[in-house]
């Protein structure tokens, strides 16, 4: 192997790249490779890719970051001419060795691309000697690479979608699912229809067949007008946490009433009562099954409020034809049952009906997108710091949406190769 072979091999090269000289810069103490494009490579417009006529010179000569070598800093230097872009006009030319806008190298990014989703945040910055906002433009570069390469929505069948809250709650972005492979797919910042709705322009034509989602109207009448063919589904998890609420509701009116007629020992026995009525009876302690034994004996409407609750939650236990009769079961109870709030959930199962069907008959749920959010809310801690909203989304994309590189030099894991641009 010759001597520039090696230069190559420890600057992080590919066989596009040719190297003419390797030297010791005194001032940054670190190494400079001089590079270029190896003879008869096409000019190509920097951000298309297409071929371009030349324009000029730019700049002169540019430096990109190189992968280190051993403990040493290196850099790569060549000239950056600009080209003449029918599309985006005078742009600086493609380069094999750096991504469009980049000062480091592709091999360089690659890393701190996968150390961001498998290391820590000051660890990335310490090893790499860049700072975390650096770190943020890396990772929208490397995400947007990958995701021009093959289209994140082909093969989509199956999808759930759902909200999640970021900087500390003040404000929401929509996320999308792929139910089959588990992959976060898409995700804007926003929470309203006009949102959603530039998931589904980038979606195009593609043959959605279920959409898990929350109850919201404005959820189920946009993928109705954009997917005709698909069957929603409305989330279990949702509907029964309607029931809770109502149930929550219902303490609450007893425990006033309990004050305000002032039957002390009544208001008294309900403190702590509210853990007790809303965990799944198999997970009561001890102490909060006498707590619910006290509230059969004591407050009938209340414990009937923690039954209704309950046989909701046995409605989406059973599934399919079995689920679907009990609900009728449940819609009729509720509706008698003489509590407001739980007249007012039934009512809106009723005008929800055909989605939970669906929900009972094909299975389906955003528990995904719920365990997927788990996730994404850790990401947002370690996104911390990132200025732009689109860095912090490309982070979850990268560690969740199958956009992270191998390592450099490493040969792709099996899963990968499937699904890997390069």
């Amino acid at each position: 192997m010759s001597t520039m072979s090696l230069w190559r091999e420890a600057f992080g090269l590919g066989n596009a790249t040719v190297i003419e000289a390797v030297e010791w810069d005194e001032g940054r103490d670190a190494f400079v490779a001089s590079v270029r494009p190896r003879k008869g490579a096409a000019l190509r417009c920097g951000r298309c890719g297409e071929p371009a006529p030349g324009y000029d010179q730019g700049d002169g000569l540019r430096r990109w970051r190189a992968m280190d070598i051993g403990a040493t800093p290196a850099y790569i230097e060549a000239p950056a001419p600009r080209v003449d872009c029918a599309e985006h006009g005078p742009t600086v030319v493609a380069v094999p060795w750096a991504r469009h806008g980049s000062r480091q190298s592709s091999s360089f990014e690659d890393q701190v691309a996968w150390l961001a989703t498998n290391t820590s945040k000051s660890a990335v910055v310490a090893l790499m000697r860049v700072a975390w906002v650096t770190v943020g433009a890396i990772v929208a570069r490397v995400v947007a690479e990958s995701r021009a390469e093959r289209d994140p929505f082909d093969g989509l069948r199956r999808i759930g979608i759902d909200e999640i809250s970021f900087k500390r709650g003040r404000k929401c972005m929509m996320v999308v699912v792929d139910h089959d492979t588990g992959r976060l797919v898409w995700a804007a910042e926003g929470h309203d229809k006009a949102t959603l709705a530039k998931f589904f322009d980038l979606l195009g034509a593609k043959r959605i067949r279920l959409v898990s989602a929350d109850g919201a109207g404005w959820i189920h009448e946009l993928v109705k007008w954009r997917c005709k063919r698909a069957t929603i589904c409305v989330d279990p998890f949702h509907v029964v946490k309607w029931a809770t609420d109502a149930l929550d509701e219902v303490r609450r009116q007893v425990w006033n009433d309990a004050r305000r007629e002032g039957d002390r020992q009544l208001a008294r026995g309900l403190k702590g009562a509210r853990y007790a009525l809303w965990k799944n009876a198999d997970d009561l302690t001890e102490r909060q099954g006498a707590k619910l034994a006290w509230i059969q004996r004591s407050n009938a409407p209340l414990y009937r409020a923690y039954l209704l609750k309950e046989q909701l939650r046995q409605v989406f236990a059973l599934r399919g034809q079995r689920g679907q009769r009990l609900l009728d079961v449940w819609l009729s109870w509720a509706l008698r049952s003489r509590l407001a709030p739980f007249v007012k959930v039934a009512r809106s199962i009723r005008a929800n009906r055909a989605g939970i069907d669906a929900a009972l008959h094909h299975g389906l749920s955003n528990a995904l997108v719920e365990s997927t959010n788990t996730k994404l809310r850790l990401l947002m801690r370690i996104g911390y710091g990132f200025r732009n909203t689109g860095n912090l989304i490309a982070l979850m994309l990268l560690d969740r949406g199958g956009h992270c590189p191998p390592l450099p030099g490493r040969p792709i894991p099996a899963p990968l190769r499937a699904t890997h641009g390069n």
